[in-house]
């Protein structure tokens, strides 16, 4: 308006280098804020097993997809010995969009089923062995759930509070309590991690671990496209769809070639991220190994738009 003081423009900057260490077996997970270009906090894929989220009306629990987790809903009670004999294909796994119909527990309030929970793998690639779980109640403040082993044997009850300052609030079985894993919100953008694909060939599924990124639930919003890094502007905001689905940049910008036995990255794909601070960056990989020649360190060049 005629009237009105001009607010100076935000000066955008150059383009920037970061680069997220996963380490060579995968094993930690990276908390990144592209506003700082910096991490946020890290912690190994073995430290937590359950999340639970942690909004007023949150239902959801998700299982530790780093490792490969799954869940099979059984009829049986807790206390009684289950047999997994036949499960085969009807295993679940969170389906890495993070969207709530896509969970391996699924809406468990109506009935408060027992699952049996496959703990998955650590990072030596052994199995960590089996378990059952049965979410009890939640409300506004926290989430009630029970354990035992597969047998029947050695029930144990807990008790999760919420964090409102949280997306989710991650339990390990191990400690027998909470632990820190997550920053709190409007503190991060992503997260560089393994996670479970689930792959439809072949026949039924094949559930496999890939190393990509992940939203984190920070509530950013991804477009992917192709093309030229340096010729991407903030009008190519208005020609491609955002997603909020957690896998949106994922881990397919780089593939396995058999003939060199290394990762190519795609440096063509480009993808622009609306972060949790609301602007908007462009930012496209440029390698999968750190200086040192090892693998699991994405590096990326990203800018301001």
């Amino acid at each position: 308006m005629k009237d009105e003081i001009a607010v100076p423009r935000h000066p955008r900057g150059g383009v920037v280098e970061g680069i997220a260490h996963v380490g060579a077996d995968y094993g930690a997970q990276v908390w990144y804020d592209l506003g700082t270009n910096s991490v946020v906090s890290t912690n190994g894929k073995m430290d937590w097993d359950l999340a639970f989220e942690c909004g007023a009306n949150g239902w959801q629990v998700r299982l530790n997809s780093s490792r490969l987790m799954r869940a099979r809903q059984t009829a049986d009670q807790l206390a009684q010995a289950t047999d997994t004999a036949g499960y085969g294909g009807s295993w679940k796994i969170d389906l890495p969009n993070g969207r709530p119909d896509s969970l391996a527990f699924g809406d468990w309030r109506t009935g408060q089923p027992v699952f049996v929970v496959d703990m998955g793998y650590n990072v030596m690639g052994l199995p960590i062995g089996l378990r059952k779980v049965q979410i009890t109640s939640v409300s506004g403040s926290e989430f009630q759930f029970r354990s035992a082993a597969l047998n029947g044997s050695g029930i144990q009850e807990f008790i999760v509070q919420k964090d409102p300052a949280r997306a989710y609030v991650h339990f390990s079985f191990s400690a027998g309590t909470t632990v820190p894993i997550a920053p709190p919100l409007g503190t991060y953008d992503l997260v560089f991690t393994q996670y479970t694909e689930q792959f439809y060939a072949p026949d039924p599924y094949l559930a496999y671990s890939v190393t990509g990124v992940l939203n984190g639930y920070s509530g950013i919003r991804v477009a992917k496209l192709t093309g030229d890094f340096n010729a991407v502007s903030l009008a190519d905001t208005l020609a491609h769809p955002f997603s909020m689905d957690q896998d949106a940049i994922g881990y397919n910008w780089k593939d396995y070639s058999f003939d060199t036995g290394e990762y190519q990255v795609y440096a063509n794909m480009v993808f622009i991220i609306q972060d949790h601070l609301g602007f908007f960056r462009k930012l496209h990989f440029i390698d999968f190994y750190d200086a040192q020649g090892q693998r699991g360190a994405p590096t990326f060049e990203m800018e301001q738009l």
